[in-house]
């Protein structure tokens, strides 16, 4: 059985810091739990290099909890028609999991079907293949954890798996597993999608984690993403799960990261003013 979700809202942790130092960890735990999370997002790029016991510390001290997303690379596609690239990928994703799960999370999310990144050409059938396969074997890993994993619908630019809200639902069903959902990022269905309703009601209870992101990647409600209509939308699905305010700016995202995402410019540099009213521009409509 899936571990049950609840409503929750959670904040990057690439809101507050670049990295996962023990000053980084620091930063980023006590800025979500001032804003007023209820839990960090940790992106396990490495998670060979995560402190366990620093950060279960810190999210103790803060009253905090954690989820997890990582995206994969060209050496850990799990796409890929290289067995030993995909050992790697699955390596890596049992890994997140091991520490998700060593620090009580319940939620893996991202791009870790594929690597993040943009893709020559379309995916093929033993590209996809190999996707679903290893999000089946990810699934039961997770599974025996009491862990969810959600699979990140992201832009074209970002992966040729799964572009929209009703390629993740179809890709889904080709995985059947009852811990796998659909992980809707608002940034990428502005980009995407037919609009701001239709995703989210056709997804219904298979949405398991969301993603609340400006078109900019800026403040809430300065860009051009339709805020209301999201909202309205999980409202009508009485979506119960969480729900991270994701926003980047060079000025604190890692370099090689910064990179990745094409985050050229300081959109921001107030950590804090930036987190606390991007949590009640959700709370205000959610």
């Amino acid at each position: 059985m899936p571990t049950t979700k609840r409503l929750e809202y959670g904040g990057h942790a690439l809101v507050w810091a670049g990295d996962w130092s023990a000053k980084g960890a620091a930063t980023a735990i006590s800025g979500a739990a001032r804003a007023g999370y209820d839990y960090i997002e940790i992106a396990l790029l490495d998670p060979w290099n995560v402190d366990i016991a620093m950060t279960k510390d810190l999210l103790q001290q803060h009253n905090l909890r954690a989820h997890a997303s990582l995206g994969l690379s060209a050496k850990t596609d799990v796409t890929s028609l290289d067995q030993s690239i995909v050992k790697k990928g699955d390596e890596l994703l049992r890994q997140a999991t091991d520490v998700l799960h060593a620090l009580g999370g319940t939620e893996l999310c991202g791009v870790i079907y594929s690597s993040l990144a943009k893709y020559p050409h379309p995916a093929t059938k033993e590209n996809r293949a190999n996707s679903v396969g290893a999000m089946q074997r990810l699934a039961d890993y997770a599974a025996d954890k009491g862990i969810n994993i959600n699979l990140e619908v992201v832009n074209r630019y970002e992966t040729n798996i799964i572009n929209t809200g009703a390629e993740g639902l179809k890709f889904l069903e080709e995985v059947n597993r009852a811990n796998a959902y659909v992980h809707l990022d608002t940034y990428h269905m502005n980009i995407e999608e037919d609009g701001m309703r239709k995703a989210v009601i056709e997804a219904g209870d298979r949405l398991g984690f969301v993603h609340i992101g400006e078109s900019h990647r800026g403040y809430l409600g300065s860009g051009n993403v339709d805020f209301d209509t999201f909202f309205a939308a999980l409202k009508e699905v009485k979506y119960q799960g969480p729900i991270t305010f994701e926003s980047f700016s060079s000025a604190v995202v890692d370099p090689a990261l910064s990179n990745t995402l094409c985050v050229w410019r300081n959109l921001w540099s107030d950590s804090d003013d930036l987190a606390k009213k991007s949590l009640d521009y959700m709370k205000a409509r959610y």
